[in-house]
């Protein structure tokens, strides 16, 4: 039988928050709960992630970008995650002969980073240890959860023991096949969808080279595109590089059709071959290493009354390929902390908004990762998109404060998504009838074309 713990404290504002997960978002929310002066416990399946013989779940590399920076940097550990980040200024293209192309990431020296899932994990879930207010206890699987009685039904996952632990505010970060999640779409009138892509991916290693130097470029996110598929790297700090290969289940080229290690090797010589001679365990790695989906997540509403909410992957798990996942996720956190400075403790209004507020975004970031997706894989190698990316930045610089390309605002700013996105949709359409005209860079400065670019901008207003 379950074991009763005791009883919550009578008054609703001294009764400690809880969060059920301590992954990325969990463990950065429980740093903002508690600078705000609340008591946090933080309820975590999986072990402790920093002890010896942990299971910490995917390694693959993160893009951390502002909207995570400025997360980060509200509760004072910035510069800390900082010295373990790589920038990233350009994406680098490799063709199928090898050769290079580039495409920097903005404007004025900026970057997206390059850090480790597991190595920020580990940093966020120390400093909320360091916390007083923060309690964390790991091991613990949600097995039920009464929303109207406010209980959790957790299990031990080392001995097994069931217990009831009673909560008044419970935050969901659990992830994209979140438990709490679950017990909401039990509830009437619950909207949920998922929707899986085409295609899995398989991490893959770049050893560093014989004195710890990186064999490709640093400071760069790598990209292999090859029509219908594409793999990425991206750096690490002991000059390796994590790689991911994005491919099809099924087809000629595919999972399916990689069935022995003399294949695979055949596969990556014909089409990665300047990549092969870097990756000496190309084939133990690839059959080693297990294939992951690629999960879209929508549901509604996040919140039920003014118990529950859920933030993250629980809400709005969304694939890779606009480096936002973790982002948007961190900026949950950062629009929650702005609601509770301006509503103080009228959680239901809290709620209530957050909801509201950050569910156009989330679904505007879900359909922007799929697009991304389209472009890295079939576009970013081919030189009339590369162009249109030139003459893109020509105008951001001739109309600054008008013109801003969708990447950058997505990534180099904290602009709504769902207005970035329609803001990008919208110069998508201006950039089809500009690029009609020009067939070199130098076209951007004949007399028609820029007649043609005034015209648009005055348009825009």
């Amino acid at each position: 039988m379950p074991t009763q713990s005791s009883s919550l404290p009578a008054s609703d504002s001294s009764a400690p928050l809880t969060v059920m997960g301590a992954g990325l978002v969990g463990s950065l929310l429980s740093l903002f709960l508690a600078r705000r002066g609340h008591s946090v416990e933080v309820f975590e399946r999986r072990a402790d992630m920093r002890q010896g013989g942990a299971v910490e779940g995917r390694s693959i590399n993160l893009a951390l970008s502002d909207r995570g920076w400025r997360a980060l940097e509200a509760v004072g550990i910035g510069d800390e995650i900082r010295q373990v980040a790589i920038p990233m200024y350009r994406r680098v293209m490799h063709d199928a002969q090898g050769n290079l192309s580039h495409q920097p990431y903005g404007q004025d020296n900026q970057a997206i980073y390059s850090v480790s899932r597991a190595g920020l994990n580990r940093t966020l879930l120390t400093l909320a240890e360091a916390d007083p207010r923060v309690t964390l206890h790991f091991n613990q699987q949600l097995a039920g959860l009464d929303m109207r009685a406010r209980q959790l039904e957790l299990r031990d996952t080392t001995t097994g023991q069931e217990r009831q632990q009673p909560f008044r505010r419970l935050f969901g970060t659990d992830g994209a096949f979140s438990a709490v999640r679950s017990a909401l779409q039990k509830t009437e009138r619950y909207n949920y969808s998922q929707s899986y892509l085409e295609y899995g991916y398989k991490e893959l290693n770049i050893e560093p080279g014989p004195n710890g130097e990186w064999l490709l470029e640093k400071n760069a996110l790598h990209i292999w595109p090859r029509g219908q598929y594409m793999m990425i790297a991206l750096p690490n700090l002991d000059g390796s590089f994590n790689c991911t290969l994005f491919f099809p289940y099924e087809g000629k080229h595919s999972f399916a059709a990689l069935q022995t290690p003399a294949q695979v090797q055949a596969f990556f010589e014909e089409v990665f071959p300047d990549i092969v001679p870097l990756m000496p365990e190309l084939t133990d790695e690839y059959f080693r290493n297990p294939t992951g989906s690629l999960v879209t997540i929508r549901c509604f509403p996040w919140a039920f009354d003014d118990d529950v909410l859920l933030l993250g992957d629980a809400s709005h798990a969304i694939v890779p390929f606009y480096g936002q996942g973790m982002n948007a996720g961190f900026e949950d956190c950062t629009v929650l902390d702005q609601l509770m400075e301006r509503l103080g403790d009228d959680w239901h209004a809290i709620f209530t908004e957050f909801q509201q507020q950050r569910k156009p975004n989330a679904d505007a970031i879900a359909d922007l990762a799929v697009y991304n997706f389209e472009e890295m894989r079939d576009r970013v190698g081919d030189p009339r998109f590369l162009l249109q990316k030139k003459i893109e930045s020509r105008i951001a610089a001739q109309f600054p404060g008008k013109w801003m390309p969708l990447y950058s605002q997505v990534t180099f700013s904290h602009t709504p998504y769902a207005e970035a996105w329609a803001s990008g949709q919208l110069q998508e359409r201006i950039m089809r009838r500009l690029m009609s005209h020009i067939q070199t860079e130098a076209d951007y400065d004949q007399p028609e074309v820029q007649a043609l670019v005034q015209q648009e901008m005055a348009q825009r207003g």
